[in-house]
């Protein structure tokens, strides 16, 4: 990450006359002093955060740099008015890098969907599954010879079969009437 920072100070005026016999004139106090104390600021107070807290924390990474780079030069005799967070830029490789982290990130939460929904889908066929065999069951134990024989008439189209075989009578349809039964015929 590459950061530009505008630093606006000023050299105390009751230490102008030292700081120019011991350090020099202005371009000595910025490139001994002044940029040497911003670069060690800066690498000391960006990396305690993530680049997403960088962003989003501006404000205090820029009064940490203020506050820091401001202890850091009053024994020089430099005085900082004001530091701005003028930019941050990212390298190539970073933003690729971070590119490439939220396309794995939608990934891995539509893999997790589609493992959610495989997981509903698989419940809905067991209660279908289920369902299905709970129908057969009930089946199963009320179906009688008398609903079978109730429902072959229903379905039966009128027109008797042109070939019978076994006992010769007509199929699913017993004609046999039990002596014992109300309502049957004496012979």
């Amino acid at each position: 990450m590459n950061t530009d920072i505008a630093v606006n100070w000023h050299i105390d005026p009751a230490k102008a006359n030292e700081i120019y016999q011991r350090i020099g004139d202005l371009d000595m106090i910025v490139s001994g002093i002044i940029n040497p104390a911003v670069s060690e600021v800066v690498k000391a107070s960006v990396p305690r955060r993530t680049v997403a807290d960088t962003l989003r924390e501006r404000g205090a990474l820029k009064d940490e740099i203020d506050v820091a780079l401001a202890d850091r030069l009053k024994p020089y005799g430099v005085i900082v008015d004001d530091v701005s967070l003028v930019n941050f830029a990212f390298s190539a490789e970073f933003k690729a890098a971070i590119e490439a982290k939220q396309v794995a990130e939608q990934e891995a939460q539509k893999a997790a969907f589609r493992a959610q929904q495989a997981e509903q889908d698989a419940k809905a066929e067991i209660n279908r599954a289920k369902g299905q065999a709970e129908a057969q069951r009930l089946l199963r134990t009320n179906l009688i010879p008398e609903i079978l024989q109730q429902q072959a008439i229903a379905k039966w189209d009128g027109r008797f079969p042109t070939v019978m075989s076994g006992q010769g009578g007509v199929p699913l349809i017993n004609l046999n009437l039990d002596s014992t039964a109300p309502n049957s015929p004496q012979q």
